[in-house]
């Protein structure tokens, strides 16, 4: 198992590394413009307390740098940060170089599951603009499956769309018998209650210093920010569960929100008859990630594999 320390800027692929050109924004988005504050500090911003700012400057990132013409969702869904998913994006795309010779493999031959796609569908949707790779969303909202069909269609994109029909399985139903995937990748809900979570999203208007609001900035339904037993529960789930699948995909991925949780996880995986596994840590700004990667192919196979498939 390698470790890979924290760095304290986005990647360094991240097209968000030097902040928000908010020039370049407005002039392909004007209605963002409305939306500009003065910071004490002289700069440029939005307030981040405002929902409908947060989901402007979303739209104008994904226009500007990911040629997301449309983008638009429900008032309650997930409204999510674009620069750090896009950092998830990027640090996947290592993970493949590392079998590929130190090149990162690019086209619509390279196939990634996205685990709760959401109805905001940010991976696929900057996954395939980075680096043209397929990608295949799942989750268990019918509502948000069609709300993401809607933008793959209006975007011209070829995004796979499947619904998880029972909450029980993560990749059984939605992974078939002839499917490959060179990558799966989640950002699983990481609380254990609804009350947790409303105290997380309480803690968020704090420190954007506002009250407490029942709309938080970025959103989320229930099954975006909770389930039963929390990211632990779940991601639990999904290393058991993989072992179903240890033929058809080389890598398996979950971010992982809380440090604690690591060492439980760790435990399960050495339990599984796994080749490798991997903690990789990422940063924006003081706030530091990780996802844990875990493969049953060795080097040598996922080297092998990579090579035919690319």
């Amino acid at each position: 198992m390698k470790a890979k320390s924290a760095r304290s800027k986005l990647h360094p692929r991240n097209q968000h590394k030097n902040g928000y050109d908010f020039n370049l924004l407005t002039s392909q988005t004007p209605s963002l413009t409305a939306f500009l504050i003065t910071t004490p500090a002289s700069n440029q911003s939005i307030d981040f307390s405002n929902n409908l700012a947060v989901k402007t400057l979303n739209q104008a990132l994904l226009k500007s740098h990911y040629n997301i013409n449309f983008w638009d969702i429900p008032e309650h869904n997930l409204c999510p940060p674009i620069p750090g998913r896009v950092d998830y994006i990027h640090y996947l795309a290592d993970l493949l170089s590392e079998d590929n010779q130190q090149v990162i493999p690019t086209g619509r031959q390279i196939k990634v599951l996205d685990i709760g796609t959401g109805a905001n569908l940010v991976y696929p949707l900057t996954g395939n603009s980075e680096y043209q790779w397929h990608f295949t969303g799942s989750d268990i909202d019918s509502a948000a499956i069609k709300i993401a069909k809607q933008l793959a269609q209006f975007n011209n994109l070829k995004i796979t769309l499947k619904q998880q029909k029972n909450p029980e399985h993560i990749f059984k139903g939605v992974i078939n018998a002839k499917d490959l995937y060179h990558l799966t990748m989640c950002n699983p809900p990481f609380h254990a209650s609804a009350e947790e979570a409303s105290k997380g999203s309480e803690r968020k208007w704090k420190n954007l210093g506002k009250a407490p609001s029942q709309a938080l900035n970025f959103g989320g339904q229930s099954n975006e920010l909770w389930c039963e037993g929390g990211e632990l529960a779940f991601i639990s789930n999904m290393i058991k569960e993989s072992a179903q699948f240890s033929e058809q995909v080389i890598w398996f991925t979950s971010l992982v929100s809380k440090k604690e949780t690591l060492a439980a996880l760790q435990t399960q995986l050495k339990q599984l008859p796994i080749c490798d596994y991997k903690i990789v840590e990422m940063a924006q700004g003081q706030k530091v990630s990780r996802f844990i990667a875990w493969s049953y192919f060795d080097k040598t196979t996922r080297e092998q594999i990579c090579e035919k498939l690319v």
